[in-house]
């Protein structure tokens, strides 16, 4: 089977969540012995990927494959051709839009990688009203588009198929859930320069507003209040997009920009790693924690109900006083069953996701 995978997001942006997941998933194709992989995303002139991958004869940045202009030359202008020259049978896309615009191959089969519906509803950041409404209009018509083109829709989560069954009903029938893939990090834990205490909690991703990052720093501030034990918190992101206020609350620590070591560290240092997004597709650093033996707490309500184990200590995303009663109720540090937290991050282990790809490939090719 000759797959073409729309690598765009692994060129442009590989370590947030929607690249690591492309990057993760030419890995896992580029091993199955019944796939011809085939790599399609735009790339600056003399780029190594250009040796290995089909990209069209006009270089570009890495950066800004979103910006619409580029995705028109590349989606109308170069996409569907390619995908005829190279015979695809099957073509992903993985950043929640994206397909080809007419002409469809013939002979070719769309998937389409869809992690949330967010981009509909709900507001992401942007330089000035105008971007976002840019984007907002041209992400809403190519999510429906790529919706309805698809012969497949893969999310990662129940939460997100129920999402889009709910949301688009005549796709329900093609919607199957693929949950991430959160393979195991080889890179050697490497403390941060960064002073840090003895004792942290940790909470990773503070762009979007739906992380809910304000909200919970609020609460956490006025627990440590009320009890002294409650740890100091570390901020994986940037303090740009908390209030000013919030930036000089003692025992709150912002990280500057990590590799992978060193988040590793954190990972496996922290007393605990708490995710309070009322609005998430999958949950990557939830599986990334328990994957180093580290205890999570997370909102409730979305994809974070189904990552997690039972007995994980949850909280509303909207109430205050609950999460304030967590928070001081697991002040203390406790024993940690971390051969269970192990066991459960494997289910989002390669071997897994290798298994559940090789079914869904299947189940196009019959």
């Amino acid at each position: 089977m000759r797959v073409g995978l729309d690598y765009r997001p692994g060129i442009s942006n590989p370590n947030n969540g929607i690249g690591r997941q492309n990057v993760a998933l030419a890995s896992v194709l580029g091993n199955l012995p019944e796939v011809e992989l085939h790599l399609f995303t735009p790339a600056p002139l003399g780029h190594p990927l250009r040796l290995s991958a089909h990209c069209p004869s006009w270089g570009c940045n890495t950066e800004g494959q979103h910006r619409l202009p580029r995705r028109l030359r590349f989606e109308l202008g170069y996409l569907p051709s390619a995908l005829r020259r190279a015979s695809i049978d099957v073509h992903i896309s993985t950043f929640n839009m994206g397909l080809p615009l007419p002409p469809k191959p013939p002979a070719t089969r769309y998937v389409l990688q869809l992690h949330d519906l967010f981009q509909l509803h709900l507001k992401n950041r942007h330089s000035s009203w105008v971007r976002e409404t840019v984007y907002r209009i041209s992400d809403n018509l190519s999510i429906r588009y790529s919706v309805a083109v698809a012969d497949r829709i893969w999310t990662p989560s129940q939460f997100s198929a129920d999402e889009v069954a709910r949301a688009f009903p005549k796709a329900a029938g093609k919607v199957r859930v693929l949950p991430n893939l959160v393979p195991a990090c080889t890179a050697v834990p490497t403390r941060p320069a960064t002073e840090l205490p003895e004792r942290f909690w940790l909470a990773v991703g503070t762009r979007e507003p739906r992380k809910n990052i304000p909200w919970f720093v609020e609460h956490w501030a006025q627990a440590r209040v009320i009890c002294p034990a409650v740890p100091e918190l570390v901020l994986v992101g940037g303090a740009e997009f908390l209030p000013t206020a919030q930036h000089a609350l003692p025992g709150l620590h912002f990280m500057p920009p990590l590799g992978d070591g060193e988040l590793l560290w954190l990972y496996q240092t922290a007393e605990r790693l708490w995710q309070p997004s009322y609005a998430e597709g999958f949950g990557l650093p939830v599986i990334e924690a328990m994957a180093a033996g580290t205890p999570v707490a997370v909102a409730t309500g979305t994809s974070l109900d189904e990552i997690v184990p039972p007995g994980t200590p949850r909280f509303s995303p909207y109430n205050g006083a609950d999460v304030t009663a967590l928070m001081l109720e697991l002040s203390r540090p406790t024993a940690t069953d971390r051969q269970m937290l192990f066991d459960w991050a494997d289910r989002f282990a390669e071997r897994p996701y290798r298994a559940r790809v090789t079914e869904l490939l299947q189940e196009l090719k019959a």
